[in-house]
């Protein structure tokens, strides 16, 4: 950062570009402009790396964090201040605007949190397509809608628990639009995405059901179609699902403790299933079929898969050293649930499932104790009900680890918000609408002209990157500290963050515009401009030396002009998003 004020463009050149970006819209790859912007990024992109290379984006270590106590409430409080309500809700939806802090600080944690966990969806995806004439027969083989329907909910439904909750969910229990083959694609991923965040505030047993019955999961991973083993030609069931579904979807790979701390045995971990497990399950997956052979329309992508007795496997399946046993002759429902109903009961799944929530939501390396306060509200929601979501969420965002102040000090605290969530944070921020309800935003997945991640797209299993990564080379690898958005980040991606949200900031996309009349009355100060900037996307966590810096660079744009003061604007977004002190979500 320390050469902000250097690589700034003078004034007026910076007016001159800016009038005409407005003209011909976002700079094209391999221009000029690209090339100007990416001194830029490239010298935020090293305080970026510097920022999180040192454990910054990590959270706390398997033993750390600074509250390894048994509550799972927060400190208490008389009263929520605007950072602390800044920083939660960067914890606790997919974005928000100053107006939501201040509701906040008025409330408290726990009404907001009942308020949004009751608050039932103001549309579905389906009926977002469905509005938009997206069913058009015409668009039987295209994506078309996909993008809009993404980003139209992401950016303007008001449940913004919800939202971030359910893209949470959708980054474990992967379903990319990419890898699908069938008609209706956006449909089908519409469906599929409802049913997560539909099932978002329930039971996590009730989420297995439905990803098991899918038509996006069954097309995805390839279990639509299975049929049963035959000999005389040497086929034998897919086992795609059957392993995912323990691997990344249950119970993880190895055994766990609840505090999620491995299971070991002579020093190393132990497996919590073998091939054989796998090849067992598969079993269970063969028979899966669509509904009914109507592809005119995409109505029977939103309905559960049926199983074809003629092609599912009909005899007895045992797995897990037989603690799951499908007697021989259940039929193919029976044969699922008691499947799920073992994977659903098995003591690894609370602390597997719920580690990944809190990477998700708070920090990417919560202590082991927060785990296990977590784990354990799942196993037992204090009314002797497992796998309870609402419990689950309540939990995470209102444990003491999350909310207790000093963490944001921690160098072993937090996590690196992931690309969507920064432009659904900054387009909620300030507004962003689209009359035209086309949502024009797009595909973002480009790590060379855009954010390196894009809602629904994942292009793996895998996700964008895993629960697990650890940074080569990072100085917090040597702990062990794992900081998985690191994984699709790198100097190519930072640079096109950047030259990406500066267009985005200025121009918006098409009709998706953003309103910065808020920032008008400030912009002739522009110490006033960064400390509201800093509040509302940062919780006030960006420091002083760095505010400073930015100050210095803003101040250079000249502001005796309309076109000056909407520069400022532009500018200091863009220095408050691209700063590491932003980036780490502490």
């Amino acid at each position: 950062m320390s050469n902000l004020a250097q690589v700034m463009p003078h004034p007026k050149a910076t007016e001159a570009v800016n009038t005409a970006r407005a003209e011909r819209g976002p700079p094209q790859t391999g221009s000029c402009e690209t090339r100007r912007l990416g001194v830029l990024g490239a010298t935020l992109g090293a305080a970026l790396l510097d920022g999180c290379g040192d454990g910054s984006s990590g959270g706390g270590s398997t033993s750390g964090g600074s509250t390894g106590g048994a509550l799972a409430t927060p400190p208490k409080s008389t009263a929520i201040s605007m950072a602390q309500a800044s920083r939660f809700l960067s914890q606790a939806s997919i974005g928000y605007s100053k107006r939501d802090i201040t509701d906040l600080v008025g409330s408290s944690y726990s009404a907001w949190l009942d308020t949004q966990l009751g608050m039932a969806r103001p549309q579905k995806l389906w009926d977002f397509l469905i509005a938009g004439g997206y069913d058009a027969p015409a668009n039987a083989n295209t994506m078309v809608g996909f993008d809009a329907m993404m980003w139209a909910q992401l950016i303007g439904s008001g449940d913004i628990l919800r939202q971030r909750v359910g893209l949470a969910l959708l980054s474990i229990l992967v379903v990319g639009i990419g890898g699908l083959t069938t008609q209706w694609r956006s449909f089908v991923m519409a469906a599929y995405l409802d049913g997560l965040w539909d099932n978002a505030f329930g039971n996590y047993r009730d989420i297995l059901e439905f990803i098991s019955t899918s038509p996006a999961m069954g097309q995805y991973l390839t279990f639509l179609g299975n049929t049963k083993a035959n000999a005389s030609i040497g086929a034998i069931p897919d086992e795609n699902y059957a392993r995912e579904l323990m691997q990344l979807f249950t119970i993880g790979l190895y055994q766990l403790n609840v505090d999620g701390t491995k299971v070991l045995s002579g020093g190393a971990p132990v497996a919590t299933y073998t091939q054989a497990d796998v090849s067992q399950a598969a079993r269970i997956w063969t028979g899966y079929m669509l509904a009914n052979g109507d592809g005119t329309t995409p109505a029977r992508m939103r309905l559960p898969m049926v199983i074809n007795s003629n092609t599912r496997e009909t005899g007895a399946s045992s797995l897990l050293n037989g603690t799951i046993s499908v007697p021989a002759g259940a039929d193919g429902a029976s044969a699922r649930r008691i499947l799920l109903d073992g994977l659903f009961n098995h003591p690894n799944l609370p602390p597997f499932i719920c580690k990944q929530l809190i990477q998700r939501l708070v920090t990417s390396n919560p202590s082991s104790a927060y785990v296990k306060r977590i784990a354990k509200v799942f196993i037992n929601n204090g009314s002797g009900v497992r796998g309870d979501m609402k419990a689950v969420i309540r939990a995470i965002l209102t444990d003491s680890e999350a909310r207790d102040d000093s963490q944001i000090g921690s160098a072993k605290f937090g996590k690196l918000r992931e690309p969507i969530i920064r432009l659904t944070q900054w387009a909620r921020a300030f507004g962003v609408t689209s009359p035209s309800n086309l949502w024009p935003i797009g595909d973002t997945s480009s790590q060379a002209y855009r954010l390196g991640q894009s809602p629904g797209r994942s292009p793996s299993v895998f996700n964008w990157f895993r629960p697990g990564y650890v940074m080569p080379g990072a100085p917090a690898s040597a702990t062990g500290q794992v900081a998985p958005e690191l994984q699709i980040t790198n100097e190519s991606s930072i640079i096109a963050y950047v030259n990406y949200m500066q267009a985005l900031i200025a121009i918006g996309a098409g009709d998706a515009k953003p309103d910065y009349s808020s920032l008008t009355p400030l912009a002739k100060d522009s110490q006033a401009l960064l400390n509201e900037l800093n509040l509302v996307l940062a919780a006030n966590q960006i420091s002083a030396p760095t505010i400073a810096k930015m100050k210095a660079a803003l101040d250079t744009i000249s502001v005796s002009t309309t076109t000056g003061l909407k520069n400022r604007i532009y500018a200091a977004i863009l220095l408050v998003m691209a700063s590491s002190e932003y980036l780490v979500q502490r």
